[in-house]
């Protein structure tokens, strides 16, 4: 959910021109990822301003979108958070027709027929080709009860549709298919998300292919500035396509550990997770950040963030990157393989830590067992591996031999 290739995966001692103000490239997001941990305490209305939170151009389209879009993969109490985020100036949801959250849009839509105009709403199939994508998009809008949506995506491009889909968006059938949906008014725009190992390749593919609306994807705010990714955000910004950031947050664990290593976020009102935002944000080829918000304590943490969003210094992000890596991460948003190729294993590293991430951050123990169980044997068999090779290739100095024992444990 998650990249960088052999060049890009040394120690990021540089950071891109771009983002903040002459510092460093975007950070992830996935599928979608948690906000802060706390309890739901209180009403939609309690304590939320509701002023309209900062927005940005999306690409070529021309659309300013709320800077933070609420993710909502599997959200529990939906109801409340969706209105939470209304009444706090959001105005940018992300929902999947594999996140279970679609008929509870479809009920908040259905409450105040005034909201659909303000919402960019953005929803997400996984077509097995995309020839199949208007016939899942119908799918998509009779679970919302709505008769377009703003943006659809092909799901997890690399994940699903196998080593071909790398190539989708430059594909004819892609293209086609993009220009018949939004020739027929069903959706705005047409893009994909992805979170593939491979992924760099696929966002270069789009801007080459031109037709491409959108892209959400996992990315580092820290991304080296000679990092294949690195490159090909700046090629897909260049041609106009909007980018959404996700996966951010993902398995940023010990929250205290990096609030002790950087007080100054205390002295700046910033919890951790509020500063990881401000560095994403401060690429400014992100139009977006989706986070998954699970309650609306999380809620109010992250309009907080976007409303006293100012661009971080390069040295900050830095300092970031660094107290974030101390901390002991469980997912790395650079994935691109390289940990895999450097401990000379066919054993997918990234996808075992990734499934442990799903697991102990999100509290997504099925989804977790189930991309565990996706993966063939040759993909789970770790053992004989280099990790400490592993652990210096990894962009994030994941400790795979920490991770990956529990992986087996709590998945297997």
């Amino acid at each position: 959910m998650h990249g960088r290739e052999e060049m890009g995966c040394e120690a990021p001692a540089d950071l891109d021109r771009r983002g903040f103000l002459g510092a460093g490239a975007g950070l992830a997001a996935a599928g979608m990822l948690n906000g802060p941990r706390a309890t739901d305490a209180q009403e939609p209305s309690k304590g939320v301003k509701s002023e309209l939170i900062p927005t940005r151009v999306l690409g070529k389209t021309g659309v300013p979108v709320s800077i933070l879009s609420l993710g909502t993969w599997n959200s529990v109490g939906l109801d409340r958070i969706l209105r939470t985020c209304w009444a706090g100036g959001l105005r940018y949801v992300d929902t999947a027709a594999s996140y279970n959250s679609e008929p509870a849009i479809a009920r908040w839509l259905k409450s105040d027929a005034s909201i659909r105009k303000d919402l960019f709403l953005v929803t997400k199939s996984a077509p097995n080709t995309p020839s199949r994508l208007m016939a899942a998009l119908e799918k998509n809008l009779a679970a919302l009860q709505t008769d377009y949506v703003d943006l659809i995506f092909i799901h997890a491009v690399g994940d699903h549709g196998g080593e071909a889909s790398i190539e989708w968006p430059r594909s004819k059938e892609f293209k086609e298919a993009a220009e018949a949906i939004r020739r027929s008014g069903k959706a705005k725009f047409v893009g994909f998300s992805t979170h593939h190992k491979e992924q760099a390749q696929i966002l270069m593919n789009a801007a080459e292919g031109g037709f491409v609306d959108a892209i959400m994807v996992r990315n580092n705010p820290w991304t080296a500035a000679e990092a294949p990714m690195n490159r090909a955000l700046d090629a897909c910004h260049k041609a106009g396509i909007g980018l959404i950031s996700m996966k951010q947050i993902a398995g940023q664990q010990d929250q205290d550990q990096i609030a002790r290593n950087l007080p100054e976020l205390k002295q700046k009102g910033l919890s951790p997770y509020q500063a990881l935002l401000h560095a994403i944000w401060t690429d400014e080829r992100f139009s977006a950040a989706c986070v998954s918000m699970r309650n609306t304590d999380q809620v109010r943490e992250n309009l907080e963030a976007a409303r006293t969003y100012r661009p971080m210094a390069r040295a900050d992000i830095l300092r970031l990157r660094d107290a974030c890596i101390a901390a002991g991460p469980t997912f790395c948003a650079g994935c691109d393989g390289s940990c895999s190729r450097a401990a000379g294993t066919e054993a997918e590293l990234g996808q075992l830590t990734r499934a442990l991430t799903y697991h102990e951050h999100h509290g997504y123990r099925e989804e977790a067992r189930r991309l565990y169980r996706s993966l063939d044997e040759k993909a789970r068999d770790w053992r004989g591996a280099d990790l400490e090779a592993a652990r210096e290739a990894c962009p994030n100095r994941l400790d795979f031999a920490r991770l990956l024992p529990r992986a087996d444990e709590l998945l297997s």
